[in-house]
Formats: C-alpha cells, sequence, structure tokens
C-alpha cells in the first residue's frame, strides 16, 4: 500500500469507472493525454479489468488517489506511470487532481510516494514528464520534486486553434 500522512494511492477498482468515464471524457483535459476522442463505459470497464495485470505486462500503471480525512477516504485523482521501459529503466509520469482538491499538497505527496515507489521498488533509472509552457502549477509541482526542463517543444500541442509549448521535464535517480 502507498500509503502518506494525507493520501493513499491505490489500485483501480471497478467502482472507479464512473468517474473515470467524466475524467476521460472531460474535452478541456484531453491535451494532457493526447486524446481527441470521447472513451465509452465498456473501454473503462475494460480497462479497469486488464489493469490487474502488472506494470511489465501492460507497460502503465494508473493508480488512483485517495484523500484521508477524518477516516474517510474520498478519491480526488489519480497518477500514471506510462511508457513503462524497463530495459532502460524509465516511464513518464501524469497526475491528475479534481480542481476544488488542487493546491492543497495532495499532487507534492502523491509525486513523492509514486517517486519512492519507482525507484525504489522498480528500480527505475529516470522518470519524466510533459508539462504546458501555460501550465505554472505542474512546472512548479515537478520542480519542487527536483525535476529538471530538458528541452522545449515549441508549438508542440494545437489547444483551441492556439499552437502551445510543452516542456519535458527529467528525474534522473542518483
Amino acid at each position: 500500500m502507498l500509503k502518506g500522512k494525507n493520501i493513499e494511492l491505490r489500485a483501480l477498482e471497478p467502482s472507479d469507472v464512473d468517474l473515470l468515464y467524466q475524467w476521460e471524457n472531460d474535452e478541456k483535459i484531453w491535451h494532457l493525454s493526447n486524446t481527441v476522442v470521447p472513451f465509452s463505459r465498456f473501454v473503462l470497464d475494460q480497462y479497469v479489468i486488464n489493469s490487474t495485470q502488472d506494470i511489465y505486462t501492460n507497460k502503465q500503471l494508473r493508480l488512483m488517489i485517495d484523500k484521508i480525512e477524518k477516516g474517510n477516504k474520498t478519491t480526488i485523482g489519480s497518477i500514471d506511470l506510462f511508457d513503462f521501459d524497463p530495459a532502460n529503466k524509465r516511464a513518464g509520469i501524469g497526475i491528475l487532481i479534481i480542481k476544488n482538491e488542487q493546491r492543497k499538497g495532495y499532487a507534492s505527496e502523491s509525486l513523492k510516494l509514486l517517486l519512492d515507489y519507482c525507484f525504489k521498488t522498480l528500480h527505475l533509472h529516470q522518470v519524466y514528464c510533459n508539462i504546458t509552457d501555460m501550465n505554472t502549477a505542474s512546472l512548479n509541482l515537478f520542480k519542487k520534486h527536483d525535476f529538471q526542463i530538458i528541452g522545449l517543444k515549441k508549438n508542440w500541442l494545437h489547444i483551441k486553434d492556439k499552437w502551445i509549448d510543452e516542456y519535458i521535464l527529467q528525474l534522473i535517480y542518483r
């Protein structure tokens, strides 16, 4: 169990499909996952069923972020490992916290737990993330955890008739 002071990271459960359906079909955040099509409940049901396989099989891992408050747990987001490459010991990281729970430290605590898991359990050498230049909150979050900006992809994303630059950040375990 990946548990911190205020949050817990846990595996997907069938009961998470409704939340995933809501998040994955929110057009405002499609650019975060490089998608342009809605997901059906059936596809998400299958995703949850298949998520029981380990990261070495799926090459990705989604964990739900549960806020722990006065003994109660509320799901407030998810954190993902993607492009898992065990031969080169690296993976990408993505995180989503619902709007009304942002800027409360939950993303930072979740990222710290996931980084510990990546480096101590999966024995990764490095992790990376991609963040748009206008997402200063995420840039600050990852920089706080010692990620370094290693490049800027100019005009990388086309969002609402505008071209957006995207940074790539990397953390190498020492």
